[in-house]
């Protein structure tokens, strides 16, 4: 049964690679990068569970917290086209 997981996340992991190559808006190629990651999470977890070694479960979780925070200055870059404090110009700073 854990096979059958595994190439269902695979075949999840194809689909999400052809939304990111075939997304019409930089939002959507950053949600699939996004599935991607969330996917290649899933993936070193059920390695780990099919080799035995539960220090991929480690691995996962540090992956994905590294998967959410870079998916946020992605879409805040983005969005803003900045990843600074939102605060004082720098040109009225100087003045």
């Amino acid at each position: 049964m854990i096979y059958a997981a595994a190439a269902a996340l695979l075949v999840a992991l194809a689909l999400a690679l052809a939304r990111a190559v075939m997304g019409p808006t930089v939002f959507d190629r950053v949600q699939a990068a996004n599935t991607i990651g969330t996917l290649a999470v899933l993936l070193l977890a059920v390695y780990g569970f099919l080799t035995e070694r539960p220090e991929f479960l480690d691995l996962a979780i540090t992956y994905g917290i590294l998967n959410v925070v870079g998916t946020i200055a992605v879409l805040k870059f983005f969005s803003y086209g900045d990843l600074g404090e939102p605060g004082e110009d720098t040109e009225d700073a100087r003045s």
